[in-house]
C-alpha cells in the first residue's frame, strides 16, 4: 500500500533513526503523511528526514529520550506546533533485548531497558491521547509489541515483561478512548532483518540460515517493510473498525 491513504495527516514515529521505525517513517510518507521522526541518534534521524524529502515526502525530526517525560511531552508538542495538529502515533522505540537468566538478570540494563520500552511507550502514549483528546478529531495509535509479549523466549527477562506490558496498556487505552474515537492497537514483529537482530545474531555465533526455521514458518527473516505496512494499515481508515487488538506480523511463529 502506497497509494495517498495517509493524506492530510500528521505521524509521529519514534524509533525512526533506523530498523522497523525508519521503514514505517518513510512508508507514511509515500502514503502522504506528515511525518515526525522521533528519535535520540540525531544524525541517523536526520539521515531519515534527509531520504523522505528527497523522494518527495514531508518529514521533520525531534531529538527525543522517550523515557523521560518533558522529551515526549516536548515531542508531542513538537509535532502539534509543527504541522497543526496529531493525528497518527507509532510507538516504536526500544532497546536490544537482554542476555541472562532469570536469576542473573542485569539489574541496571533491567532498569534502561523498562524505562524505554515499557515506561517509554506508556509516556508517549499518555501525551499522544492528551493531544488528541483535545484535538476532538479522533485518532491512531499503534504501539510495537513483540512476539516475546506472546511467546517469551528465553534469557531475556526485561524484554518479555515490557513486551507484555505493552500489549496490556494498548488494550486498556483502547477500553478507554474509545468512545472518542480514538483507536489503539498493538503490532507484534516476529524476526525482522534489523540491525538489532543482526547484532543478535552476531553475538549468539548464528546464521539467518540456522535460525530463521525455529522462528518463521516461511524460514525467513521478514523485512521491516512488511511490519511498516501492518502499522500503515492500521493508521489509516481502512482499518476504521479495529481497535484493542494486536496484529501478529511474524510468519506464524505464536501459532504453533
Amino acid at each position: 500500500m502506497t497509494f495517498p491513504i495517509l493524506e492530510d495527516k500528521v505521524a509521529i514515529v519514534t524509533g525512526a533513526a533506523m530498523g522497523m521505525g525508519k521503514e514505517t517513517a518513510k512508508l507514511f510518507a509515500e502514503a502522504k503523511a506528515k511525518v515526525v521522526i522521533a528519535d535520540f541518534n540525531e544524525e541517523k534521524g536526520n539521515e531519515t528526514v534527509n531520504e523522505i524529502k528527497e523522494a518527495g515526502g514531508e518529514a521533520a525530526f525531534v531529538k527525543v529520550d522517550v523515557s523521560k517525560s518533558e522529551q515526549v511531552q516536548a515531542m508531542v508538542k513538537f509535532a502539534a506546533d509543527t504541522y497543526g495538529k496529531l493525528d497518527v502515533a507509532v510507538n516504536n522505540a526500544a532497546l536490544t533485548p537482554d542476555d541472562k537468566p532469570a536469576a542473573e538478570f542485569d539489574e541496571d540494563y533491567w532498569d534502561r531497558l523498562i524505562s524505554v520500552d515499557l515506561t517509554g511507550t506508556a509516556l508517549c502514549l499518555k501525551y499522544e491521547l492528551q493531544q488528541m483528546e483535545k484535538q476532538g478529531n479522533g485518532g491512531s495509535i499503534i504501539n510495537i509489541s513483540s512476539v516475546s509479549g506472546f511467546r517469551p523466549q528465553p534469557k531475556n527477562i526485561a524484554y518479555v515483561a515490557a513486551k507484555h506490558g505493552v500489549v496490556g496498556m494498548t488494550k486498556v487505552a483502547a477500553l478507554e478512548y474509545g468512545s472518542q474515537n480514538i483507536r489503539v492497537n498493538s503490532v507484534a514483529p516476529g524476526a525482522i532483518d534489523t540491525p538489532m537482530l543482526r547484532g543478535a545474531l552476531e553475538q549468539f555465533n548464528l546464521t539467518e540460515e540456522e535460525y530463521a526455521p525455529q522462528l518463521s514458518l516461511l524460514n525467513r527473516f521478514g523485512q521491516p517493510r512488511e511490519i511498516a505496512q501492518a502499522s500503515l494499515w492500521l493508521a489509516s481508515d481502512a482499518s476504521s473498525y479495529v481497535t484493542g487488538t494486536t496484529i501478529h506480523a511474524d510468519a506464524g511463529y505464536t501459532s504453533r
